[in-house]
């Protein structure tokens, strides 16, 4: 009979906690700015249809990359390997995806390059979230989530800092390269630990896949609207301010951001560590959920940018809470061990589909002057993931 699983020390789940930052510091700030900065010097009046086509082509990819990998990694597990190698195969990728993006000079070049980037960084981050399914215990994933929030104020410092400290695209994109390698390495020298999980696998249960459905879901109701905040947040707060240069909202809106995402932080750690005392999971969910369509409703009646900035903060709170805790939370009701790297990549469909849904919705619901009626329907559909997962029976 396989040994108990022990509590993983405080250590361990820095470490994990650390090689999440390290995943998302590899994308997080070329998409979000080193890209677009890159597509505006080479094609300045092509730039909307090239990041639309990179947009597409990259969601495509990740998604099948990060299922693909994640697979291939079940199989290596069972065999008697292990999923590290796919995070340092992924990381060593990833860094020479960067250089190819350096090295691109026409459109072309760079959608081949971000198509071949999002297929290295999807390498490592697939297999790396099955390693925390494998390796914490289910009576500590909550803190697990918890401190997965510190990924996203991580990477928002690392492209503030790319600006600060780099004067060139070769230099900022080493510099991403050089924060990724440093938060992941660790894990990489940490040997694997006692699998976590029921002593004896009980194999497929359909309940248990109706339960993945329903997280499935409720995930990607709640993405929809950091998507659509994602691409159109500037364009958002320009709708309800007056009177500042498009420099000043710009940095006041950086600086929003920067707060916004280091605030949700201690609250998602005491959200996980309750429900890891209480054994229950689902009313910290709906409670974070509420929140961040309580924020967006504030969104959607502001008129000025107090009111605005006060109800991204509560959004951003609530929705960063909710992302982290249910990342470990869906990992507790994987119906199988065997399929975790696989049944991961397709839970993080729910990762790459909104940015597929939400400019959409946005185009149908928002006016350059008006995000009301959007942001309204973006809090409806927050609620309603947070109500889903009320209908998920989970295990204590």
């Amino acid at each position: 009979m396989p040994a108990t699983p022990s509590p993983p020390r405080p250590r361990f789940l820095l470490i994990v906690a650390l090689a999440n930052a390290g995943g998302v510091i590899g994308f997080l700030p070329l998409l979000t700015l080193l890209l677009p900065m890159k597509i505006d010097a080479i094609a300045p009046d092509a730039r909307i249809g090239i990041v639309t086509v990179t947009t597409i082509l990259g969601a495509i990819a990740a998604s099948v990359s990060n299922i693909a990998f994640g697979a291939w990694s079940d199989r290596v597990r069972a065999a008697g390997g292990g999923r590290r190698v796919f995070v340092g195969g992924g990381l060593t990728g990833t860094v020479a995806s960067f250089a190819l993006i350096a090295l691109a000079t026409t459109p072309g070049a760079i959608v081949a390059a971000v198509v071949l980037f999002q297929v290295a960084v999807n390498a490592m981050l697939g297999p790396f979230l099955a390693i925390v399914a494998d390796e914490v215990p289910d009576e500590h994933k909550g803190i697990a989530g918890g401190l997965l929030a510190l990924a996203t104020p991580l990477a928002s410092a690392v492209s503030t800092g790319t600006l600060l400290f780099a004067n060139h695209e070769a230099a900022r994109l080493a510099l991403v390269a050089l924060a990724m390698t440093a938060l992941t390495l660790p894990l990489l020298f940490v040997h694997a630990r006692a699998t976590s999980g029921p002593r004896h696998d009980p194999g497929p249960d359909p309940l248990a896949r109706q339960d993945l459905v329903a997280t499935w879901v409720a995930r990607l109701l709640v993405q929809i609207s950091g998507t659509v905040l994602f691409y159109f947040l500037l364009f958002y707060f320009q709708s309800v301010t007056s009177g500042l240069s498009a420099q000043a909202l710009a940095t006041r809106t950086a600086q929003l951001m920067t707060i916004a995402f280091i605030v949700p932080l201690p609250v998602a750690v005491l959200f996980g560590r309750l429900s890891d005392r209480t054994g229950v999971r689902k009313p910290f969910l709906l409670v974070a959920a509420l929140l961040a369509a309580t924020g967006l409703l504030a969104m959607a009646t502001a008129d000025d940018w107090q009111q605005a900035a006060v109800g991204f903060s509560l959004y951003a709170v609530g929705s960063a809470t909710f992302l982290a805790l249910h990342a470990t939370f869906a990992m507790q009701l994987l119906p199988t061990a065997e399929h975790r790297g696989r049944d991961l990549g397709l839970l993080n469909l729910t990762n790459t589909l909104p940015s597929l849904i939400g400019p959409a919705l946005a185009w149908l619901l928002a006016t350059p002057n008006d995000f009301s009626g959007l942001m309204v329907a973006l809090a409806v559909l927050t609620a309603l993931g947070g109500a889903a997962m009320l209908g998920v029976r989970g295990r204590r």
